[in-house]
């Protein structure tokens, strides 16, 4: 415009085809410094066109191979999990499950398929995978038949109940716990679809709030010693195996009080047998799951020798 004293449609229009390489022909004659200034406007001009053009193609190729290699490291991962846990759903109660889980370094997956429960996960860092948790060939995926347990806890009932009946077919040794709504018969349907324990999040919640109303003193001190706190105890479970060096012995000879300041809460036997508050002649078995009470940098002391 100031250099041909052209119109403005016409200047944009020789400044566009100029740009964008297409170079249709002169609209405006150009004079010999006309002509300098074109030359100039090829040679910076197309240069920043095709390098932002590159830049726009380089992000959304580079954002693609990143996420497809992402997914591909995460299934990696996932496939070298053994003796671990699988959670089904990411709500609320999931986020709760994968937190404690992670908290105790215990190896776990995230089933989920809800684009915003995948963001959080992707942020968090958690293993998970994409996808409806009663699929077969995800749950596969998951390692369900190499699984410690799996937990279902999606909003729905019904798939609560698909998600069992999968799992338990994949793996019909998987200890499988499950969210029950509370609605009349559900708890029924899960364990007939084969879950070993149904857990209803509403009972339990009432049954703690009127549980710190009649006894808020055992319900503060149960709080100390499952969840840690001020007095630094712990309740912990330890499975005793053939290695253990008191196995088969009493809990007098094992000097686990003595050697580790610990009480023998109480031991379940391999056939399911509780046995409460155990005097010292009580012998431990191997196979058994002692339940323990102390602190928790003893519990792990006691945790290599079992």
């Amino acid at each position: 415009m100031i250099i041909e004293k052209s119109s403005f449609l016409d200047s944009l229009y020789m400044t566009t085809i100029t740009i964008s390489t297409v170079g249709y022909g002169e609209a405006v004659h150009l004079s010999p410094a006309g002509r300098y200034f074109t030359m100039v406007l090829i040679l910076s001009g197309v240069g920043l066109v095709m390098f932002i053009f590159g830049e726009i193609t380089k992000s959304i190729v580079e954002g693609g191979l990143q996420s497809v290699y992402g997914r591909m490291q995460m299934k990696k991962k996932v496939a070298g999990l053994q003796n671990h846990h699988i959670i089904c759903g990411f709500g609320r109660i999931g986020q709760v499950i994968s937190r404690l889980l992670h908290e105790d370094g215990k190896p776990f997956v995230v089933i989920d398929n809800n684009p915003v429960e995948i963001a959080r996960l992707t942020e968090l860092g958690y293993l998970f995978l994409e996808g409806e948790a009663s699929d077969d060939e995800l749950l596969t995926t998951a390692g369900v038949k190499k699984a410690r347990s799996l937990i279902a806890v999606v909003s729905s009932d019904a798939d609560n109940v698909y998600i069992t009946l999968s799992a338990r077919v994949l793996n019909p040794g998987l200890f499988i716990m499950a969210r029950a709504s509370g609605e009349d018969g559900v708890d029924i349907k899960l364990l007939r679809a084969g879950a070993n324990k149904v857990i209803s999040p509403y009972y339990i919640g009432a049954c703690r709030m009127a549980q710190h109303v009649l006894r808020p003193t055992v319900t503060d001190f149960i709080d100390l010693t499952v969840h840690g706190g001020e007095l630094g105890l712990r309740l912990e479970e330890l499975n005793v195996s053939d290695k253990a060096i008191w196995a088969n012995k009493t809990i007098l000879e094992s000097k686990i009080r003595k050697n580790f300041d610990l009480i023998v809460v109480a031991i379940k036997r391999g056939g399911g047998e509780m046995i409460f508050n155990p005097n010292p002649e009580t012998i431990i078995m191997v196979g058994d799951i002692l339940v323990v009470l102390g602190e928790y940098e003893k519990i792990k002391e006691l945790e290599k020798e079992v």
